[in-house]
């Protein structure tokens, strides 16, 4: 049923253009659904109820079913269900856009008890599990109930997958924009891995949140090969 639905939204075109955007993933499973549409159909769903059996046939075919999977979990109003739903879902997740969609809301009320979550997910040797990980601690955790010591979460972790790589060096770059007092001598003191060390100086340089002082700081100091 939620299969065929997906079909009726389907738009060559746009699956083209994000087969592209996902090379872990086989272009063959992209149905094109442009992301609108599977907000819109997964609150539908939530609000029908008929998506239990959906979350339960795993894996599935196609990139957009998980794509969907991941949007209907956002909106799961219990924490510990949603959690529990999460971690049954995250060990099928096998590309970044997937991993970067699924955000719940409900998290956001229950800091309390998901940073020892978040702490077990970015402990992971699964690429995504530790991705996501890292994205709710970005997510929660570099505003109002920051703490100093998760950058060192981030930090201490060293991996040889791009897309774990890529992650702890947006969420370095994010923590220089919102906390540069704490994050700052993580890049003076090179603490980093050399390619997450200069990938971060390099997104928070093209970051509007940075001044420019700080910016052309930055840059003295990269790694030199």
């Amino acid at each position: 049923m939620i299969q065929q639905k997906l079909f009726e939204f389907k738009d060559e075109t746009y699956a083209a253009f994000q087969a592209k955007l996902i090379p872990t993933v086989d272009p063959e499973s992209v149905i094109g659904v442009r992301v609108p549409v599977l907000r819109k159909f997964a609150r539908q769903c939530i609000r029908e109820a008929g998506y239990e059996e959906f979350l339960r046939e795993l894996p599935h075919t196609y990139y957009d079913e998980n794509m969907l999977h991941g949007l209907i979990l956002s909106e799961i109003k219990d924490y510990e269900r949603c959690v529990s739903l999460v971690d049954a879902f995250l060990p099928y997740v096998d590309n970044w856009a997937v991993c970067d969609i699924m955000s719940p809301k409900i998290f956001k009320k229950n800091k309390d008890k998901l940073l020892d979550k978040i702490d077990e997910w970015s402990r992971s040797k699964h690429t995504y599990t530790c991705r996501f990980g890292l994205e709710m601690l970005m997510t929660h955790f570099l505003d109002e109930d920051f703490q100093p010591e998760y950058l060192e979460l981030a930090a201490k972790i060293r991996s040889e997958e791009y897309y774990v790589n890529m992650m702890i060096a947006w969420f370095l770059a994010t923590a220089l924009a919102k906390q540069w007092d704490a994050a700052i001598p993580y890049i003076q003191e090179h603490r980093l891995d050399p390619w997450v060390h200069n990938k971060t100086i390099q997104k928070a340089v093209e970051s509007y949140r940075i001044t420019d002082e700080q910016k052309n700081y930055l840059r003295t100091l990269k790694e030199r090969s």
